[in-house]
Parts: C-alpha cells; structure tokens; sequence
C-alpha cells in the first residue's frame, strides 16, 4: 500500500515530477491553478498560484526555471521571483480544449497533449504536440485525443507511450530519437489490461512503465511487453500521475484527486487529493530537463 506522504487535499493533482539536483518534487493542482513542491529530506513545502490552470510541466537546465503546460499554452516559469514568460498559445482555435498530460523525450524535447472539456463522451478533438529545442511547436501525426495522458519513453528513446483515457488503451509508437519522427502507432495495454483508466505514466531504469490508473486506486507496472507485472495500492480511488525520486531513485511518488468523489467516498479515501508515497526494488531514471536555444527567454 503505498502511503501519504503530502496531505495536500487537492481537487486535481497532476503532474509530479522529481528534481534530482535538489531533492524536491514539484507538481500541480490543476483546478487551483497552483504549483507545489515538496522537499521529503527537510519537510519543506511550498507553492506558488498561477495566473492559469497549471496542468504539466518540466524541468531545464536551469533549477529556478520550469517549462510550463498552462491550460492555453506554454510558459517559462521562475521560480525565485515568480516571473511567467509566455511563449504560445496551444489550440486557441479549439475553445473547448486545453492542455494536458506532458513529458520531455530523451533528447529534451517536451511532448504533451491536449484535454476536451466540453463533451461528454468527449469527442478526441485536442491533438498531441512537441515543443523542439529551438522552441518551435509542431503537431505528431497520432490522431485525434480527447485526454491526453501517460506520455514517456523508453529508456533508450526508441518508444513513446501515450494514450486516450477516453478509450482506456496505452499506446505506442516508433520514436526516432534523432528526427523525431514516429511511426508504427499501435496498441501497448489493452483497456481490459488493468481496471480503471489509464492516467500519467513513467518508465523505470528497466524499461517497465509505471501507470496511475484513475477509478481504480492502483499504479500497475506493465513490462516492456504489454504485461502486467505488479500492482501497489492506494487508499483513494484517483491517482492520477507517477514519478521516481528520492535520493537512490527508487521511491514512487503518486499525486491523487478529489474531484467527482461523492461525500460518501471521500470519507472512506483516506488522503485523497494527496501525495502518496512507496520504495522499491527497482530504480527510476532522472526526469529528462527540456533543453532549448536561445536561454536568455
């Protein structure tokens, strides 16, 4: 059972990541509008209210700097004096979207996603996108998305996974890691692969991807072949994202939400809307750092 380590309580928590230099988390409420961070070695946390729904982010190379997925677009972030730089707007021509699930591929180039608001049964409208080195934004031909969510890659570059939670499959595709080309889009975990849908997603230093499956309280390891190889639980229905910290990398952290849980449930959900936490006997790879030209942004 995995425990709570941060009783954030928080509508929407999304987005957690590991800093490895500075031994803090960082992740965000999204209905709040706010970034947290979490330093486990001193109990230290923090946050800081943004002017828009943060809904996933990255590291750079530059620990007080964060690349942001804000719900219209990207920004760079200061940490230190809370400046926000904004860079583009995402979809401006589709009202009903906003971003969504992101991650930085092997050679530091951040790939997200993007999340319809309106429908219900959401319509995959939204699109998956990749902001390059030089800060240009282009869109991967992977088709239509309703919610884009556990975008990562293998350790070695080769394999983007991602999905539609709409449809409860993990996908994958060929991953050049050079051009950045994909190709050979197909069917990783199949929705009856696990219960609950399919949330954020990580990789660990083993090439097993760890997913957070929302409705269903559980993060499940799939191995590298579509198998399910492991299952932690939680004591609240809705984690929603995954990441490796700690100082030996083998700690899984898991954010979690309240949102659309009845009174009923949320007594029963020990820590819902918190940070949970469980060490392990495998090891995560540091958190790739968005990497780009032009640092005086």
């Amino acid at each position: 059972m995995m425990r709570l380590v941060v009783d954030g309580g928080h509508v929407l928590g999304e987005g957690i990541i590991w800093n490895e230099r500075t031994g803090r988390l960082l992740w965000t409420d999204i209905e709040s509008s706010e970034l947290w961070s979490h330093d486990p070695a001193s109990g230290l946390l923090e946050r800081w209210p943004l002017p828009e729904r943060l809904c996933s982010m990255a590291l750079t190379e530059d620990d007080g700097r964060l690349l942001l997925a804000l719900a219209s677009g990207l920004a760079f972030f200061d940490l230190p004096s809370g400046e926000l730089t904004r860079m583009c707007e995402v979809e401006a021509h589709l009202p009903a979207t906003r971003l969504n699930d992101g991650r930085v591929d092997r050679q530091g180039r951040f790939v997200f996603g993007a999340f319809n608001q309106a429908d219900n049964p959401k319509h995959p409208i939204g699109g998956f996108y990749r902001l390059n080195r030089d800060l240009s934004l282009e869109c991967l031909p992977l088709g239509g998305v309703a919610i884009a969510n556990s975008i990562c890659f293998s350790p070695d570059g080769r394999t983007m996974y991602y999905c539609d939670s709409a449809t409860r499959d993990i996908r994958c595709c060929d991953y050049d890691p050079v051009s950045g080309a994909v190709a050979n889009p197909r069917v990783f975990a199949a929705a009856d692969a696990a219960p609950g849908d399919p949330d954020g997603a990580t990789v660990d230093a083993d090439g097993y991807l760890w997913n957070a499956r929302w409705g269903a309280g559980q993060v499940v390891r799939f191995a590298p072949d579509g198998r399910v190889d492991r299952v932690l639980a939680l004591p609240t229905p809705q984690p929603t994202c995954v990441a490796f910290g700690g100082a030996g990398l083998n700690v899984l952290y898991a954010t979690s939400a309240t949102v659309g849980l009845t009174r009923e449930s949320l007594a029963s959900a020990s820590g819902a809307g918190g940070v949970f936490a469980h060490a392990l006997d495998v090891r995560g790879l540091p958190e790739q750092r968005f990497m780009y030209v032009g640092s005086d942004l």
